[in-house]
């Protein structure tokens, strides 16, 4: 249990945190939201012990481990998979005390552990989740060199996944995940044995992969259970509350102090005026959650053009000589609403740069609509800005002409107000550069949109205002993000980028998620394509036998199978094997108790298929 008391913490002699508690039972899965600035990561650091509190406590049960990413790991000569095996710390330092220990009883203690720590599967389950974050089996085997700075963000989160520490601190783990990447991490969380604590702003996941949410506002800690939208329920509804209560208390000040005003200078009333002055000065003020301002983009809007304004046959793409997309034949009208589906590296952001101009066609045939204006936006774009410039620079410099108060209605329309305008974009949180990309990117009233992972660093205030924005918008918009809820509310149509081409994708967003997800699991997959065909008979009683047959000669033979890991069990935790003088006995041993461990893996497996074969047939 986390247990969060009375906490305070200040930066720079602004709060942060004033007696602010919560508890966090064991194993519960909790997303942690409020406003950008309020303090989120430093509630995280907090807890890690990282800064010293000024009043309160936080306290863990003894010995538990606290893991999350803090940053990217470090260049090196190490593999994927190696730099992954070596987060847990317990199996790599047993690993490496078992090829040098040479006491009997300290062997068989160094091998009972490493049983029971389950470390002779670790390398299968740090495999599967760098491929659930998108390295294949050849990049598993690479050095982390190889990759760069995103990738290896990666490499770090697949790390503390890896480790599975008590408490699991991920904040905004998925800002450098593709839609596949987020969509497994989703269904990780969600399974995942232990506590976690996750600051995130993508609505899907806090609403399919957590069970409460922790609010930071008004420098206070507020715990709900349920989803996202459960909680943006309740709250919404405490709100009114609340601000039902404010009215009341106010039209019930206003009249006392009427009363106060009219008759404080007569004798006659004048206790009854002081009686009143002092039940206003009784009153506490009812304080209403801060409502997180809607901060609304505004998108120029362009003039109308004839469809198509991009039209491609045969088309042919990449960089240099190499050929990335080939058979493009596509099609874009002003009023397309175009998600962009695929896993990194199938060429995304290749279709991005060939559509704004940055790429050219290496064969087939391109028309463009001869006046089209086209914005790009990607997240490189947001580290490119001038960081010693304020927004006003960056606007005069384009627009030299305009008048600054021009400038400055621009900038307010993306949520960039007088402060902001005037603060280098050094010291501009992620959401604000964000905002100003967004604008530079709109500038000239483009005809057609295309946003590579917009919402990074947005709130979902933020994200919620780019919704509206998006769909008031007259122009086309070709958009790249993980965020599932911004695609479901913009997108009217699904391209899947996969193999070197694009193809529309005929299915909905959630028949995406579930291929995602079925992807890895080849036998539910060939269950799932067995119930869309059409309904077998209804087996026999003989079938029904021979299947029960079936499944108590796999309980048996898994029945032998851990007899038999427990006497190779025992027989490994004897001190004498592992004597220098029978070193082969025991290198047969082990081996034996590995071809167990993987007889028993596979008996396992074909249980399940006869047990589902039995109930599928029983259920006719």
């Amino acid at each position: 249990m986390l247990r969060i008391d009375n906490i305070t913490y200040s930066v720079e002699g602004r709060p942060l945190m004033e007696e602010a508690s919560a508890t966090i039972p064991t194993g519960h899965k909790v997303g942690v939201v409020g406003r950008n600035g309020t303090g989120k990561s430093t509630l995280f650091r907090l807890i890690r012990g990282e800064l010293a509190l000024e009043t309160g406590s936080i306290t863990l049960p003894s010995q538990a481990r606290i893991g999350g990413v803090a940053q990217e790991v470090p260049s090196s000569d190490t593999s994927l998979i190696d730099t992954v095996l070596a987060a847990d710390t317990e199996r790599a330092a047993l690993m490496a005390e078992a090829d040098t220990a040479t006491d009997g009883t300290r062997i068989a203690e160094i091998q009972t552990r490493l049983v029971d720590i389950d470390a002779w599967s670790a390398e299968a389950r740090a495999a599967s989740i760098l491929k659930g974050l998108g390295f294949d089996d050849q990049d598993q085997l690479r050095p982390c060199s190889d990759f760069s700075g995103g990738w290896r963000m990666r490499v770090a989160l697949a790390a503390v996944l890896f480790a599975q520490p008590d408490l699991l601190l991920l904040d905004e783990p998925t800002n450098y995940l593709d839609l596949e990447g987020a969509l497994w991490l989703e269904s990780y969380i969600a399974r995942y044995p232990h506590t976690v604590l996750i600051v995130s702003h993508d609505r899907g996941l806090l609403n399919r992969a957590v069970g409460a949410i922790l609010h930071l506002e008004d420098r206070k800690l507020t715990l709900y259970q349920g989803t996202y939208d459960t909680f943006a329920e309740t709250r919404a509804a405490r709100i009114a509350v609340a601000q039902s209560e404010a009215r009341k208390q106010e039209t019930r000040r206003a009249h006392l102090q009427s009363f106060v005003d009219r008759f404080r200078a007569k004798a006659s009333k004048a206790k009854q005026a002081q009686s009143r002055l002092k039940m206003i000065e009784k009153m506490k003020p009812i304080s209403t959650p801060q409502e997180a301002a809607l901060r609304a983009f505004t998108f120029p809007e362009p003039e109308e053009m004839s469809p198509p304004i991009i039209q491609i046959e045969g088309g042919v793409t990449g960089y240099g000589d190499v050929e990335i997309l080939r058979r493009l034949d596509l099609r874009i009208d002003q009023d397309d609403r175009i998600a962009l589906l695929g896993k990194n590296g199938q060429g995304k952001s290749t279709l991005s740069k060939l559509l704004s101009d940055r790429l050219p066609l290496m064969a087939g045939k391109m028309v463009r609509s001869s006046k089209l204006r086209i914005g790009y936006f990607a997240q490189h774009q947001v580290d490119e800005l001038y960081v010693d410039e304020t927004p006003i620079d960056h606007l005069r410099r384009l627009r030299p002409h305009e008048a600054p108060a021009k400038w400055r209605t621009r900038l307010a329309g993306f949520g960039l107000l007088a402060a902001q305008a005037e603060t280098a974009v050094g010291r501009l949180s992620g959401g604000q550069k964000a905002r100003l990309s967004l604008l530079l990117a709109t500038l000239d009233a483009p005809h057609m949109l295309i946003l590579d992972e917009p919402t990074n660093h947005l709130d979902i205030e933020s994200r919620e205002a780019l919704v509206e924005a998006l769909t008031a918008y007259s122009g086309a918009v070709i958009l790249v993000s993980h965020d599932m809820h911004l695609l479901s509310m913009v997108a009217d149509r699904l391209w899947l980028v996969s193999d070197g081409t694009v193809a529309p994708y005929d299915g909905d967003l959630d028949s995406y998620r579930e291929m995602l997800l079925m992807r890895d699991k080849p036998a539910r997959k060939a269950d799932a394509k067995a119930a869309s065909k059409p309904k077998p008979k209804r087996a026999s009683r003989d079938q029904i036998l021979a299947l029960r047959n079936e499944v108590r000669k796999a309980e048996a033979r898994i029945e032998k199978l851990t007899e038999m890991q427990d006497k190779l069990d025992e027989k490994l935790a004897d001190p004498e094997i592992y004597e220098s003088s029978r070193a082969g006995d025991r290198a047969v041993w082990q081996k034996k108790h590995a071809e167990c461990m993987d007889a028993l893996d596979r008996a396992e497996e074909l249980w399940m298929k006869a047990l589902e074969k039995l109930e599928v047939a029983e259920a006719q």
